[in-house]
């Protein structure tokens, strides 16, 4: 390991914001800039002396290779971060347009709603793998918050059966956040978990969250799952038309340009409702998943 990305590393074991998926991803990242910075000459640069031409040279060597803008700017997120943490803040501006950073399109107007084959769930060998994936099918819930699930905290069927809760440790962001149960299979599923588990997690006693991420890769891959992001994808489009009777853009309904303004008012108040069911605070996120 080199010296920079020893001490980048030293940093973020001091400061640990945000979630632990959040932090893993920022270490990644973190130990990526560093290299990059090496071979762009930098060899020794120490971690608090960070400075504007680093950044520049970083941002256009990003842009010169094609990187999508979303990529772009999740690293661009990580040098502000350490910026910060060095009180160098001023280096970098607070805003990508300064840099001519493209806006995310987010509109598609195709589904990428994924379904999870009874016959698929069965090759998955490892039952807390398996929970997972059914959690995420029937909650949309995100790889990471299904593996760190823990039934103990999250639903409590005697005194509040209709919600099941996720603490902000498992979220991306650190967003605390509630899901109804509305219906008998996530019920079941939500049973079936808790008598699994117990007391414990869908983390095996004895390993860390990094090594059932990877048992969960790899059992997936495996089975020949992918996309599974598209799970969520489908459970927000499932929820749009359990909410208002009608299928989403993404799967053929009617487009907010041709809704009059009482039903654009309706799909906005809808849309908010699953934005924070999936996690999100942006209504316009849910393009992504149910079209526009």
């Amino acid at each position: 390991m080199r010296r920079l990305q020893w001490q980048l590393k030293l940093l973020g074991e001091r400061n640990r914001d945000g979630s632990a998926r959040t932090q893993h991803q920022r270490a990644l990242i973190l130990s990526l800039i560093a290299e990059e910075l090496w071979q762009l000459g930098f060899r020794d640069l120490e971690y608090h002396q960070l400075g504007g031409r680093h950044v520049n040279r970083l941002l256009k060597g990003w842009q010169d290779k094609g990187l999508a803008p979303g990529t772009i700017k999740n690293r661009c997120a990580v040098l502000r971060w350490w910026s910060n943490k060095i009180d160098r803040g001023h280096i970098m501006s607070t805003s990508n347009d300064a840099y001519g950073i493209a806006r995310r399109q987010y509109v598609t107007n195709i589904s990428k709603g994924t379904q999870l084959a009874e016959a698929s769930l069965a090759t998955i060998t490892c039952p807390y793998v398996r929970w997972s994936l059914m959690l995420q099918r029937d909650f949309g819930l995100r790889k990471e918050e299904s593996i760190f699930y823990t039934p103990s905290y999250a639903w409590h069927p005697e005194r509040d059966a209709h919600w099941m809760h996720l603490k902000p440790s498992w979220t991306k962001g650190g967003r605390a956040r509630s899901i109804p149960v509305r219906t008998t299979v996530q019920v079941e599923t939500l049973e079936g978990v808790a008598a699994f588990c117990a007391r414990g997690s869908l983390i095996p006693r004895g390993l860390k969250f990094h090594q059932q991420r990877s048992k969960y890769e790899y059992q997936t891959r495996r089975a020949g799952l992918s996309a599974l992001h598209g799970l969520r994808h489908a459970y927000a489009q499932q929820r749009f038309f359990d909410l208002t009777g009608q299928h989403c853009p993404a799967l053929g309904g009617k487009r907010r340009r041709e809704m009059t303004a009482e039903e654009r008012a309706v799909d906005d108040a809808v849309r908010l409702e699953i934005s924070e069911e999936l996690g999100h605070s942006r209504v316009d996120i849910t393009h992504i998943y149910l079209g526009s």
